[in-house]
């Protein structure tokens, strides 16, 4: 039987999204937009059909409303391939009438449905992560492997683990010991690679010892999964991949490319700017392996008079007379003249304005869509269908985290407009 039979994918697309906030304050972590004109969940479901697996389970819970509808615009398949990305919300029962309680929680309360697929392996994976892999890899070896669970691990620097789940490995890719985001050094320390893997994975940039980290990718053989979930274990990380050492052969699957868990704003900033550079750690230009999203069939965008350098523009945009340097502009984007945005990202809109909407709204005095004219903007994500008037300075420089006038958060030291934010012609920050 080829693997792609053999395979159900499961997507964890639920958590609340704390450490993202604003960005999560009107939608889940998978539905956050990504690179001008992605969302987050674009990624593992794009890495999964590019692997061959096609069929695709989302557990969701908080503010999936955005999410669902972006899965129904964006996802179909054909009725011979037997291809699909089924959603499964947290929903009542006769047995719990409770939320998912952890990622463990999740999957077992929908055992059920995926029970009703002919599958041997289940493969999981998070729903805010930015990377790319070919799954049949890490499907492969577990086969060849005779494991009963395989983790995908990623080689860290030993000071750079903060967060992360580690794991022993022997030379033949067993894990012996798996500890959930340490913070004892001697813990971490003693948790690093063998100079025989060392050698294995060739050049060590970093010049320090290095720890692989779960990458919070993890294959189970179907059965090994429902034994291992005949519990009220929550988590994965912290309880059942642990509970299982010993007891299963786990293993890990070394993965050596980029990889970013974007699971705070610093992070989300950082990692969609770097999409500007001239080679960019995520390439989004592999025609093998394409991300795919929502054709929203918008017009090539138009650039008047502009002084750009190291800008990633969306479809659709229109940027008059502005200059802008390292920056990240989403679909739909509106910018006036004269202004100057460095170390931006602005996430677009969902829709373009009326004339009639725009009229009305310049005859309130409230701005439309986009940013104004001469405008300042320094280190800031502008989210969805913010309006920014005309002459308005933000930067988030000097300045603590907190809650700002005119729904304007700082995080992470990042300057965030939130989605649907007014700020009116003249303010400074």
């Amino acid at each position: 039987m080829p693997n792609s039979k053999r395979v159900l994918s499961v997507i964890m697309g639920g958590g609340r999204g704390t450490r993202l906030f604003p960005l999560t304050k009107e939608r889940c972590k998978p539905a956050v937009p990504l690179a001008g004109k992605y969302r987050l969940v674009d990624i593992p479901i794009s890495n999964c059909i590019n692997s061959g697996y096609n069929r695709i389970f989302l557990l969701t819970q908080f503010l999936t409303a955005s999410l669902h509808r972006h899965i129904q615009k964006s996802f179909h398949f054909d009725p011979f391939s037997g291809g699909f990305v089924d959603i499964l919300s947290a929903e009542q029962t006769e047995k719990s009438n409770a939320w998912y309680e952890g990622t463990a929680d999740a999957v077992r309360r929908n055992i059920v449905h995926f029970n009703s697929h002919r599958h041997e392996i289940i493969l999981i994976l998070s729903g805010d992560q930015l990377y790319r892999m070919d799954f049949d890899k890490i499907v492969q070896q577990h086969l060849e492997t005779k494991a009963d669970v395989t983790i995908a691990a990623i080689p860290f620097a030993a000071s750079k683990v903060e967060g992360l789940g580690l794991m022993r490995v022997a030379d033949d890719l067993t894990i012996t010991e798996f500890v959930e985001k340490p913070k004892d050094p001697a813990i971490i320390n003693g948790l690093a690679m063998s100079d025989t893997l060392e050698a294995r994975l060739g050049t060590n940039k970093t010049g320090e010892k290095r720890c692989l980290a779960s990458m919070g990718i993890y294959v189970f053989s179907r059965d090994v999964l429902a034994r291992a979930l005949d519990n009220t274990m929550k988590d994965f990380g912290k309880e059942v991949i642990p509970s299982l050492l010993g007891k299963a052969k786990l293993c890990s699957y070394v993965f050596e490319g980029y990889w970013e868990d974007i699971g705070t704003v610093r992070a989300f900033f950082e990692a969609n700017l770097a999409l500007a550079q001239p080679l960019p750690p995520f390439n989004f230009f592999d025609r093998n392996a394409p991300i795919y999203t929502h054709a929203r069939y918008l017009p090539a965008s138009k650039i008047n008079h502009c002084d750009i350098d190291h800008v990633v523009i969306g479809d659709g945009c229109i940027v008059t007379d502005s200059k802008l340097r390292h920056c990240l502009i989403g679909i739909r984007s509106i910018l006036g003249e004269n202004s100057d945005l460095q170390d931006v990202v602005m996430m677009g809109a969902d829709y373009y304005q009326t004339e009639e909407e725009v009229a009305a709204d310049r005859k309130a005095g409230r701005p439309t869509f986009g940013v104004g004219r001469n405008c300042r903007i320094r280190r800031t994500i502008i989210d969805k269908n913010a309006r920014i008037g005309d002459n308005v300075t933000l930067s988030p420089e000097g300045k603590a985290d907190g809650e700002y006038p005119h729904d304007i958060v700082i995080r992470d030291g990042v300057l965030c407009v939130c989605k649907g934010g007014v700020i009116p012609s003249g303010f400074t920050l």
